[in-house]
């Protein structure tokens, strides 16, 4: 099985959520529709995926999500455009 550590923003960039799952379409998906209208990604609209990755660890998946959020900004900055410089929503791309 797969797990990912995903990162979300917001149209404008100005929130990051950070964000581990094993169905990251569907974990997605939900962000999207605001399926919980009460979480956070929901009230600030954070629904563009613009980094992913992936490992069959769970437990690495975890410690990665965590040593993520433990990131500041700049940082978590300069990973999503080690890999997405623009950007971009990928959910696209994974579907």
């Amino acid at each position: 099985m797969n797990y990912y550590v995903y990162i979300l923003t917001n149209t404008h960039k100005t929130v990051l959520y950070t964000g581990i799952t094993n169905d990251l379409i569907r974990r997605v998906y939900e962000h999207k529709h605001h399926l919980d209208r009460k979480s956070f990604t929901a009230q600030y609209n954070v629904e563009n995926l613009v980094y992913y990755e992936v490992t069959t660890n769970p437990e690495a998946a975890i410690a990665r999500e965590k040593q993520i959020k433990g990131w500041n900004r700049a940082r978590k900055d300069k990973l999503i455009e080690s890999k997405n410089p623009n950007w971009i929503d990928l959910y696209e791309n994974i579907l």
